[in-house]
């Protein structure tokens, strides 16, 4: 079965802006021999995590064992260049906050004050067993600083201040062991991922766009995960391109796009809007075959979705998805 509606991909961004955005970030200084040797060492109770803020070359025989944390307008810049070598531990659970890279910016120093974030961060070429998270104010949509900044009115903007930009992961394969291989937080814009592969097991999606988020690109990727929902959530998250991607699907859907509603009180503001998700192919399997893409795929079918009343606006005053603009053809399903 296929889909082949005629209409065009859109057309990609123009040379000049690329070069024009990347031209503005100044690259990062490279680790000196003691960083290395202290990500390559065995971890240690006290010593189990590594803070980022140079650019590393690995070899493709290293193995960390060590997180990574990229942390901060320190670390913008910065390229993770793994060269093959191994992230995280093979064949073992992997646990919710204990990430292989974790991505996220520093809250201000004092109130009111701005989020310090880091940005042009570049991983490439990494085989990353575990999970890799990026995030600002909040790690999901549930945080008491996000539920805070969500109970009024500019908190999209807000949110989108305060988490990472332009982040890039290129040839990288992440084998998930329980928690989402790779999760975009709340406000976070930008993300390219690119010619990578998500595969391993999950006990939810493959890939969340979290709410508030936008302008990530998410091309030329194989889906291969195993997992307990859909492969792909759009959740609040809008103007992203997700193209030629190829999914293997086992009876799960493949990308939804819905505004959650509710949950841990935070008032959802930004509709799953003006996303591109074309030139994918979807390979189903099993005998019941859920529907490889859904447009606003809950509208307030949820018991969570009153805990955010109370507020004039979003999520708080209207529980459906209200998704617009979206483009989700064509596509070709196997």
């Amino acid at each position: 079965m296929s889909d082949t509606m005629p209409l065009a991909l859109p057309p990609p961004d123009p040379p000049a802006l690329v070069h024009q955005v990347a031209a503005t970030q100044v690259a990062a200084a490279p680790c000196d021999a003691s960083l290395r040797a202290r990500l390559l060492a065995p971890p240690t109770a006290g010593d189990d995590e590594v803070p980022l803020t140079c650019s590393l070359r690995l070899s493709k025989g290293d193995r960390v064992l060590k997180h990574i944390v990229i942390e901060g307008a320190a670390a913008s810049g910065l390229t993770l260049d793994c060269a093959g070598a191994t992230l995280g531990r093979q064949g073992e659970p992997a646990h919710l906050g204990a990430y292989t890279i974790a991505v996220r910016s520093r809250p201000p120093a004092r109130p009111g004050g701005e989020w310090d974030r880091p940005s042009g961060i570049r991983i490439r070429d990494c085989m990353v067993f575990g999970h890799v998270r990026i995030w600002g104010m909040g790690e999901n949509g549930q945080g008491p600083i996000l539920r805070d900044s969500s109970r009024s009115l500019g908190h999209t903007a807000r949110a989108q201040a305060a988490a990472p930009t332009d982040v890039t992961i290129t040839g990288t394969t992440i084998v998930a062991a329980g928690p989402i291989p790779l999760y975009l937080g709340p406000g976070v814009t930008k993300v390219a991922v690119r010619g990578s592969r998500l595969a391993g097991r999950s006990v939810s999606t493959a890939l969340y766009l979290d709410a508030e988020s936008a302008e990530n690109r998410i091309e030329d990727n194989d889906f291969e995960t195993e997992t307990a929902r859909e492969t792909v959530a759009v959740d609040g998250s809008a103007r992203n391109r997700i193209i030629g991607n190829r999914f293997t699907l086992r009876g799960q859907g493949g990308v939804r796009l819905y505004r959650n509603c509710g949950e841990g009180g935070t008032v959802r503001h930004q509709t799953p809007s003006d996303n591109v998700i074309t030139g994918n192919t979807f390979r189903t399997s099993g005998f019941f075959q859920a529907a490889p893409i859904v447009v606003n795929s809950r509208n307030g079918w949820r018991l969570t979705c009153g805990e955010d009343a109370g507020y004039p606006f979003g999520s708080s005053i209207d529980n459906a998805d209200h998704g617009t603009g979206n483009v989700v053809a064509p596509n070709t399903v196997e």
